[in-house]
């Protein structure tokens, strides 16, 4: 046998067996390795204020947890306190008020009557607050799986800056690439993920601050529900329904007619046409020419926006930064085979 077979084989066996140790880890890794591209500004910048790559992947670090992850280990902690003190009368009333809607709408739902009355027989209204009494028991575990994974991402992410380069140069030299491609798929990449990132977080803190400023004249916890509308915002058309209708619904059910009318308006107007329709797009726009430059990447909108849409279908929450990353390289693959396609036909001529 050639050397070079069994080295191979070699190889080929070692590469089973790292995939199969470090399987249950693969996602996070990937995530961290995703977040380090689409923060590596953030990085470049500590690592010349402080001259040092320790202090700059620790203070990015730093920086991710408390932006990223931070908001969302207190909505898990606070909600999985609620939850689990939420009263069985609550749902009782939003129980009687729907059905009253149902056996007696308003005038103007009159025509929809007997589909509504369809649709209450085919509920069990009682399974269903069981099995949200149900959720709410097992919320305390999702979280305590949450901020165990969140916690792994901060470590990876960390190791990832601190060696980042020095893995990049390694697969380099072993994948046989050259500078100049290596270039293109790193710049393609990381403009695409810088985009993306900045511009989900901006938007979600923006639209997350609307509705928790709006929620809280009402009497309700403005920064856990300002979090939750900011996280929800993520899943493009209906992930805002999802924030204002039951509280919408609520609020009908407990006499507050006058608030159900305004959240519901406020969130329709103010949230999604105003700051989702128009004030989003400027903020994506000033975030491409801040970031990006002449001869970067700039893809589609519509493209992000398709592949944040099928990464959140295929991978659940973190499919927001897999999606486009997954596209973004792909794309950039298309383009190493079009350069060297072009440079194979300038040799022959």
């Amino acid at each position: 046998m050639k050397s070079q077979y069994f080295i191979a084989i070699l190889f080929a066996t070692s590469l089973y067996w790292m995939y199969l140790l470090y399987k249950p880890f693969l996602i996070v890794m990937t995530i961290a390795a995703l977040l380090a591209i689409s923060t590596a500004s953030i990085n470049n910048y500590f690592q010349e204020l402080f001259s040092s790559r320790l202090f700059a992947a620790f203070a990015s670090s730093l920086l991710l947890a408390i932006l990223f992850f931070a908001p969302l280990g207190y909505f898990l902690a606070t909600l999985t306190i609620k939850l689990n003190n939420l009263e069985p009368s609550n749902l009782q009333k939003i129980e009687i008020y729907i059905n009253g809607i149902i056996t007696n709408p308003p005038k103007y739902l009159l025509f929809l009557k007997p589909y509504l009355s369809d649709a209450l027989q085919k509920i069990d209204m009682s399974s269903l607050t069981a099995n949200a009494l149900h959720v709410a028991a097992n919320i305390g575990t999702l979280s305590a799986g949450f901020v165990k994974n969140a916690f792994l991402v901060i470590v990876f992410y960390f190791f990832a800056l601190y060696n980042g380069s020095v893995i990049v140069n390694f697969l380099q030299r072993v994948v046989q690439m050259s500078a100049q491609e290596s270039t293109l798929l790193k710049r393609e990449l990381s403009a695409v993920m810088s985009v993306v990132f900045y511009s989900i977080i901006a938007t979600a803190m923006l639209e997350g601050a609307l509705f928790g400023v709006a929620v809280s004249f009402m009497g309700y916890n403005g920064l856990l529900f300002g979090i939750m509308y900011g996280f929800a915002s993520l899943l493009p058309v209906i992930g805002g329904v999802l924030m204002w209708l039951p509280f919408m619904i609520y609020e009908f059910s407990i006499g507050n007619d006058s608030n159900a009318i305004f959240i519901a308006l406020y969130s329709i107007i103010v949230i999604s046409i105003i700051a989702d329709t128009f004030v989003k797009p400027l903020i994506i726009k000033e975030i491409n020419a801040k970031l990006l430059k002449e001869n970067d990447a700039r893809l589609n909108e519509l493209v992000i926006f398709f592949s944040i849409i099928a990464g959140l279908a295929t991978f659940g929450f973190w499919g927001m930064i897999l999606g486009p990353a997954i596209t973004a390289f792909f794309l950039a693959i298309l383009k190493l085979f079009e350069a060297r396609t072009q440079e194979c036909e300038a040799n022959h001529k």
